[in-house]
């Protein structure tokens, strides 16, 4: 069987240069070693049964490459088995995948590896490499995910079969709006997901704008898009040469990152957000990067799909652009101020925007393609995604996965990738860096560890009554975790009362005090003044909110 590859699939491939590799690495951490007959044997059962993955890639006489199915393939070809050098500890398997990361797949053979690491303490570890013309970072950790199972003997239920793929339209008049419109249904709301995609766009056909309206805002997305000034010179950004570094964090409890969302009133992505910029802050401050007033943007991917159970291979996300900023020292403020930013995104077409310029660039020859994704890159300074996992424990060939982290290619020729990864109650950040520019991630790590611990302690100081949040509702072993997607659930409202915690920078701790005051509904807070709030609230100097915006929002 043979097949094009779809245009936006086409533009992934055309990416890919020596020194910025288009692969998506994942990893499976086990206290235990897997038995690599046993692995074997599942991926013919599981993943082979995807066409995809015994299909090479086969560049056309005119330049159109097609999927076609690989006359030679064997499995054997794609699973390795090695042992890790000593001492076998964190730091050598860091060293391991960042290694992996900076080498190509072979394209005579279709386009994915797992290597299954022996020897990394008393476990192991399954290292897995799948080019991104093969599918997006949602789609992937889908497919990765359906190897799992949700205890070590569970009987094998296959995944769905994958969804036939729709050829789509080379008409060049409708290159940017075809893309846009049929997505549109898919884009009305931006929840605050960061996972190759990590915003992740709700479907609302019902909302759906008539194509005159739609055709505008589009135009006008575009023209943002296209405007937006390159990003400043830092020391994240720079030539990029071949060898690349990947870390990642300790565990971190998800209820950590709950406490201090539920404290400010912001999303459990705000909050993960803003401790990554206090630690690029705090690293660029420690190479002597002038950072008072300094926002550096991040590339977002926007899952364009609507909500399904089927695995859907495939390309079909957005970008959109969000500054972090960097240039506000003070913890809480820049919190605010990102959720500030983070709300702004919401109903962007920025996303649809950057599909229909992916659709478009994989049909344009390479020197158009070459230009057009050094412009964009120009406008941002990292790639920064968030995957929600499993909220259970899983497990992989009969064993237990420990931890596990991603990593998605660095597109437009940029520098460092950010990658958030929940699962099990647990968070981790992970980093891959540009040697030549940041050789130690490590250390912007221990700064995210210690942002959040700071803020942590802040929010603990304002809101110490705070117990912490509520244990999570028994779900499915493989169900995915939105809690990363939605706001925390703050405080009851007694009958008559307006959640006041609904507004944007209104906690539990300022709701409490406000209500103290008989200011317990919308149309209370509407009448009153910013200086009557600020005699109320007390906020310290370091967490003085913007009351106007209460104001503002009480009256809309």
């Amino acid at each position: 069987m043979s097949e094009d590859l779809s245009n936006v699939d086409a533009a992934w491939l055309h990416m890919e240069i020596p020194n910025n590799l288009m692969m998506i690495t994942g990893i499976f951490v086990f206290d235990e070693q897997v038995n690599f007959e046993r692995m074997k044997t599942m991926l013919e059962q599981r993943l082979l049964i995807f066409d995809r993955f015994r299909q090479k890639v086969v560049e056309g006489r005119f330049g159109s490459p097609r999927w076609e199915a690989d006359p030679h393939f064997d499995i054997t070809n794609h699973l390795h088995r090695i042992a890790l050098p000593a001492p076998g500890d964190a730091a050598s398997l860091q060293a391991l995948v960042s290694d992996l990361m900076s080498t190509p797949l072979d394209f005579s053979k279709p386009l994915w590896q797992y290597h299954l690491v022996e020897g990394y303490g008393k476990g192991s570890a399954l290292i897995c490499r799948l080019h991104h013309c093969i599918g997006d970072g949602i789609a992937m950790m889908r497919v990765l995910f359906s190897m799992t199972d949700a205890a070590p003997d569970a009987p094998w239920t296959s995944p769905l079969e994958e969804e036939e793929e729709t050829k789509r339209s080379r008409n060049p008049l409708r290159v940017i709006m075809r893309p846009a419109a049929a997505a549109a249904g898919a884009t009305r709301r931006i929840t605050g997901s960061l996972v190759g995609g990590s915003v992740d766009m709700l479907a609302h056909p019902s909302h759906a704008m008539d194509l005159a309206r739609l055709g505008t805002e589009t135009t006008m997305a575009l023209g943002r898009l296209l405007l937006l000034p390159p990003d400043p010179k830092t020391v994240y950004k720079g030539p990029l040469q071949v060898p690349k570094r990947a870390v990642w964090s300790e565990p971190i409890p998800l209820s950590v990152i709950k406490a201090i969302g539920k404290a400010t009133g912001c999303t459990l992505n705000d909050v993960l957000l803003s401790a990554v910029a206090g630690a690029l802050r705090r690293y660029a401050e420690g190479r002597g990067q002038a950072v008072d007033g300094l926002n550096i943007r991040g590339v977002i991917p926007v899952n364009l799909r609507q909500e399904q159970s089927k695995i859907e291979l495939g390309n079909k996300f957005g970008l959109v652009f969000l500054s972090l900023p960097l240039g506000i020292g003070d913890p809480m403020g820049r919190l605010f101020e990102l959720k500030r930013r983070m709300d702004g995104l919401k109903d962007s077409r920025e996303a649809v925007v950057a599909f229909g310029i992916l659709n478009a660039i994989g049909m344009a020859p390479a020197q158009i393609e070459d230009i057009v994704v050094n412009i964009f890159g120009a406008k941002a300074t990292a790639v920064m995604t968030n995957v929600p996992g499993p909220r259970n424990q899983i497990y992989f060939a009969g064993v237990a996965i420990r931890e596990s982290m991603f990593w998605v290619p660095q597109s437009g020729r940029l520098g460092m990738g950010v990658s958030i990864f929940s699962y099990n109650d647990k968070v981790w950040l992970g980093l891959v860096t540009d040697v030549s520019l940041v050789p130690d991630p490590d250390a912007i790590i221990q700064f995210f560890h210690d942002e959040l611990a700071e803020l942590h302690a802040m929010t603990q100081q304002v809101a110490g009554e705070l117990s912490g949040p509520p244990e999570p509702a028994a779900v499915g072993a493989l169900e995915i975790d939105q809690s990363l997607d939605e706001d925390v659930d703050l405080m009851p409202v007694s009958p008559g009362t307006d959640d006041l915690t609904q507004l944007t920078g209104i906690g539990p701790a300022f709701a409490a005090s406000l209500l103290a005051a008989g200011i317990d509904t919308r149309a209370a807070l509407a009448a009153a003044t910013p200086e009557q709030l600020a005699e109320i609230v007390q906020a310290p100097e370091w967490r003085r909110p913007d009351y106007q915006s209460w104001i503002d929002q009480a009256k809309g």
